[in-house]
């Protein structure tokens, strides 16, 4: 018993030197607790962002609004009644927007007066794969249900119609699939040049490239070469099993390949800047573990940022893989190219930002 207590010693202390174990075991599970506890608990109730054209602009209608205000988990924001509602949503990439119709208070005030007949429908547009939808949806239909109870006093007069925002031959893989690529132009080009940064100059590899002809620069761009390419060669297939498994016809546009590009670009240089300033390679993957994990979960890769509380709506603003998502979803599912290629410029700022870091930083002479 003693020899298994003293192994058991012996292992446990050696697994707990390693960073990497030491991590997923301790670490990692704390960050995911946290993080999923502060968007799904949230320390107040999920709000979901409802963009409001109201065409009759009545003190009616402006009744009807401020019973959807206080159903406490719709945000309502005004749409000039003189903009034409799909424009309007594809320019501004809008995943829920209700229009109140302008006849909207002379039904009101038709069943008020005793016409039974009356009735009046509001539209929701919204997109049915995403969970801010079905919230909206919910919280609508109550809220149409309480004013015609509470304003009219009768259940039926006000109803709502659900119209999809996108081409109804659009699946739920095209709305996944940006999110997916997203993804992987995170996880691979960062987690893969951590190591290699760490692993070269720990291993004095750096200075064995001393005796070459190739320079820092090209070494550089030679990994972001190839990262792109192998994010290129990815993107294809996962197009490829999305259209033969699933059925996908979400179309790959050139903006989406100069997303794939600047994205690889920002997040090579991202793990490059980890790489050269960790001690070994097992701190590098536990660095690069705390940094993409966390983004993998609050940049709207999985569920849109509409669902989570807005403190973390506003943390996700400031991470680089939204504007990817963000970008690839305007440019993939919308067809909102001035969105996408603004989300494309950001993206290849903060990729050149990292870039600079590294380029300046980096030495055959690193040890």
């Amino acid at each position: 018993m003693k020899r298994v207590l003293a192994d058991v010693r012996a292992f446990g202390a050696q697994y707990l030197r390693s960073r990497i174990g030491a991590f997923f075991a301790l670490v990692f599970p704390i960050i995911l607790i946290l993080l999923f506890g502060a968007i799904f608990s949230g320390s107040g109730s999920t709000t979901v962002t409802i963009h409001v054209q109201d065409l009759d602009d009545s003190a009616i209608s402006h009744q009807f609004i401020d019973v959807l205000r206080n159903t406490t988990v719709l945000n309502v924001e005004s749409i000039p009644a003189d903009s034409v509602i799909g424009e309007y949503i594809r320019a501004n990439s809008i995943s829920t927007a209700l229009v109140i119709p302008s006849d909207f208070s002379e039904n009101i005030t038709r069943y008020r007066l005793g016409d039974p007949s009356a009735r009046v429908n509001v539209t929701l547009f919204g997109d049915p794969t995403q969970s801010s939808y079905g919230i909206a949806l919910a919280a609508v239909g109550g809220a149409a249900t309480r004013y015609s109870f509470g304003i009219v006093g009768a259940a039926p007069v006000v109803g709502m119609v659900p119209e999809t925002i996108v081409s109804s031959s659009l699946k739920y893989i095209d709305f996944f699939l940006p999110g997916v690529v997203g993804l992987t132009i995170l996880t691979t080009p960062l987690f893969g040049m951590t190591s290699v940064c760490a692993e070269y100059r720990t291993r004095k590899y750096f200075k064995f490239l001393a005796t070459t002809t190739l320079t820092k620069g090209e070494w550089l761009v030679s990994k972001i070469i190839f990262y792109s390419l192998l994010m290129l060669a990815s993107l294809a297939l996962m197009f490829v099993v999305s259209i033969v498994v699933w059925g996908a016809s979400v179309v790959l546009t050139p903006t989406a390949i100069l997303f794939i590009v600047a994205g690889t670009f920002e997040f090579t240089s991202l793990g490059m800047i980890l790489g050269l300033y960790v001690k070994d390679t097992e701190t590098a993957a536990a660095v690069a573990n705390a940094i993409g994990f966390p983004m993998m979960f609050l940049a709207g890769s999985f569920f849109p940022l509409e669902s989570m509380p807005p403190f973390l709506q506003s943390v996700a603003r400031v991470l680089p893989l939204t504007y990817v998502n963000e970008g690839l979803r305007a440019t993939m599912v919308f067809g909102n190219e001035s969105t996408a290629l603004t989300y494309l410029l950001i993206t290849a700022v903060a990729g050149l930002a990292f870039f600079l870091i590294p380029a300046r930083a980096l030495s055959w002479k690193s040890k």
